[in-house]
């Protein structure tokens, strides 16, 4: 109720007051975000209504696009009984780009991207790369699912990823408007 109804509709209302012309969704809107149950491997251990993402039906997001709406889609998936799964929101939006076949997926954070180990930033990073640095130690807590679904991204055709400090303005201008951009870019 909260990611779907309150947060949803604060975005919605925020774009919209500056003149976009943004609908709120959640995934469950026209089965777009077909979801499983997430399954820890242990018997003793259970998520809840936490899922993970089975397929994801772009019509949607296409016919919203084809009138110029912004969709803003809370990660909220149907599973094969309609109830309801919490999405982890990065993994939602990669799969979302992948179906669409983005040009681009921009994940926000609260740092400038993905960090080295001496905390420098690491402006790009191959696909093929992810696992060694998260083996490594160079990547962990949360910015291993964002890697995870940037890397996935990419290799389901998103033309690549960009991770990137949602606490900086102007970030999202720099990264698609100048050579340099802003954040990591995995490719």
């Amino acid at each position: 109720m909260v990611l779907g109804g309150l947060v949803n509709k604060e975005i919605v209302n925020l774009i919209n007051s500056h003149g976009g012309k943004a609908v709120g969704l959640t995934g469950k809107d026209g089965d777009m975000i077909r979801a499983r149950k997430l399954s820890s491997g242990k018997v003793d251990v259970d998520y809840g209504h936490v899922g993970e993402v089975a397929t994801i039906n772009p019509e949607v997001v296409e016919t919203l696009e084809a009138q110029r709406f912004i969709p803003v889609i809370a990660p909220i998936g149907v599973g094969p009984d309609g109830e309801s799964y919490n999405v982890n929101a990065d993994t939602a939006a990669g799969a979302v780009a992948a179906a669409l076949r983005a040009k681009r997926l921009l994940l926000l954070t609260d740092v400038a991207g993905v960090l080295d180990k001496q905390g420098g930033l690491l402006r790009e990073i191959r696909r093929d790369r992810v696992d060694t640095l998260m083996q490594d130690g160079t990547i962990s807590g949360g910015m291993i699912p964002k890697l995870e679904t940037a890397a996935k991204a990419v290799n389901m055709g998103v033309g690549g990823a960009v991770i990137l400090d949602g606490r900086e303005k102007h970030a999202l201008l720099m990264e698609l408007f100048t050579e340099h951009g802003a954040g990591t870019f995995v490719y």
